[in-house]
């Protein structure tokens, strides 16, 4: 299988199961809390009416008709400047190490950037060293303390990157 085997869509109402189970099933895999996570979250059982907001765009990767990885992007909560968020990214096993997760990171934060945000943060654990290598290789800087209010108080690895 290769790169090009996998599709990226905008998410559909009828993906919303499927991507919760992708979310839930690599927070459990990965050991990582389910309070103040993704993994409680109303959000992550409602993915495609969560992101039928202005400026927010939620997309999934898809593979043999099957949702296998997604992520998206939405106005920083609690944040007056013009700084998205990049949420919700998740791949199951099979979408590793296949240089998806920098495809998706640069189709979102270019979606992001058409819709006028000028940088672009996240949060993640610590533990969740792949992510953490995967950002800073796509150019998100490590910043001392949180910035918005996101509710994941679980999540203690804060990064920013310019668009």
């Amino acid at each position: 299988m290769t790169p090009s085997d996998f599709i990226i869509r905008e998410i559909k109402p009828q993906d919303n199961a499927d991507m919760a189970k992708v979310i839930r099933s690599v927070i459990t895999e990965l050991g990582a809390p389910k309070v103040g996570t993704a993994y409680e979250d109303k959000a992550t059982d409602e993915m495609y009416e969560t992101y039928q907001k202005e400026k927010a765009r939620y997309f999934v990767v898809e593979y043999q008709d099957t949702v296998v990885g997604g992520a998206g992007y939405a106005q920083l909560e609690n944040c007056k400047e013009n700084i998205c968020e990049l949420q919700k990214m998740y791949f199951l096993p099979v979408a590793r190490g296949k240089g998806l997760g920098s495809k998706l990171i640069n189709f979102c934060l270019n979606k992001a950037k058409e819709h006028g945000f000028k940088h672009c943060y996240l949060e993640t654990l610590p533990y969740m060293k792949a992510a953490t290598a995967l950002y800073r290789k796509n150019g998100f800087i490590d910043l001392e303390k949180p910035m918005g209010n996101t509710g994941h108080y679980s999540c203690n690895v804060w990064m920013l990157k310019g668009l």
